[in-house]
């Protein structure tokens, strides 16, 4: 074929394809008015998981799976966004991780709203000023998050979603590295990236900031300054990147929660998150523990945290594979609740794959 017969070629397939996604546009607008009939949710995670790994599936080639992925979650955000605009509250400003984070799950159509804390993410979605939240929940290298964590003790909300994300961290400035005194960025960045900072800065004053965007903020102004932030961060503060990839483990990533009103349902392929507090007595723990254990049921994570309620008092958060749904953790979970003074299931989701 001649490359004018090729380009005319190309023509005819988005013709095509302008005519399909108009036409799957309609079918989803139809599917809005049944939703606000019935008064279900707009954002359904177990559906839009289970159309990526059907075309995962059935994908020949030569697109990559995850060239698939961002093209489809871009389509259902845009088709999303006429049944109902969805709005996202966010932890940290723009160009932070949880921002990408939140741009992964809802695609740039959806209208999101940055917090100054994990608290005023919680609140917004209590309130039902948002529809949704996402906060980080997990670092690979930091352990958990505590104020995500110490905040599902009082709220009902559920965990709807996770998203696991690498965290790639990049050094900004706009002047010279030679010339740099102090650097700025959220504490898990200085974590994150410790061995890096020694060998290359050991000098410079470490300047902790609300986030990393923050960071970038401050340090576009500044002469000497640096900051540990994401390339995106990069783009909106108009700051260089000086070395990109200076975190010291190719495996650091975060893990994110969407929180809603909602409990997924099954996948096939799901997490369930528990808080339980426990009887204080010798051998609590492991008594809780049986029940899972008894019926062959994997615990992926297992943390403890003060319960705010009593000194030296402490609830567990407890991660495990399945669906409150399944008969195995339905049961578990009957005989855990003899053994605890508060259970409470945070969410069942569908379980998040790694995000680069």
């Amino acid at each position: 074929m001649t490359l004018d017969e090729i380009r005319e070629r190309i023509d005819t397939c988005d013709a095509e394809i302008l005519r399909l996604l108009n036409e799957r546009a309609q079918c989803a607008m139809a599917i809005a008015e049944i939703k606000r009939s019935d008064n279900v949710a707009f954002y359904v995670p177990e559906r839009e998981k289970l159309i990526l790994d059907r075309l995962r599936e059935q994908n020949p080639g030569p697109l990559p799976p995850e060239a698939i992925k961002a093209i489809y979650r871009e389509i259902i955000s845009a088709v999303r966004a006429l049944e109902k605009p969805v709005d996202v509250a966010f932890f940290g400003g723009k160009a932070t991780f949880t921002h990408l984070a939140a741009m992964r799950v809802f695609g740039a159509h959806a209208e999101y709203h940055p917090m100054a804390t994990v608290d005023d993410v919680f609140t917004e979605v209590e309130r039902k000023r948002v529809d949704y939240g996402i906060v980080p929940v997990e670092t690979s290298m930091g352990g958990g998050v505590s104020d995500t964590l110490d905040r599902f003790v009082v709220s009902d909300l559920k965990i709807v979603n996770e998203i696991m994300m690498h965290i790639k961290q990049f050094l900004l400035s706009n002047g010279p590295i030679e010339s740099i005194t102090k650097v700025y960025s959220k504490i898990q960045g200085f974590v994150q990236c410790r061995n890096w900072l020694k060998a290359n800065l050991p000098h410079a004053k470490l300047i902790e900031t609300s986030s990393t965007a923050e960071a970038a903020r401050i340090a576009s102004d500044e002469e000497g300054a640096a900051a540990i932030a994401s390339e995106l961060a990069s783009e909106i503060y108009n700051i260089a990147i000086l070395v990109p990839g200076i975190e010291d483990a190719a495996h650091n990533f975060t893990r994110f929660f969407v929180i809603g009103n909602q409990i997924a349902k099954p996948t096939g392929h799901d997490k369930t998150s528990l808080l339980c507090a426990i009887k204080d007595r010798p051998g609590a723990l492991y008594t809780l523990l049986t029940p899972f254990s008894s019926r062959n049921l994997n615990l992926t994570r297992i943390e403890s945290r003060p319960s705010q309620r009593k000194a030296w008092e402490y609830v567990f958060f407890i991660d495990l594979l399945g669906h409150v749904d399944e008969p195995a953790i339905t049961d578990a979970l009957e005989d855990v609740a003899m053994q605890c003074k508060e259970l409470k299931v945070l969410g069942s989701y569908p379980h998040g794959e790694l995000v680069e």
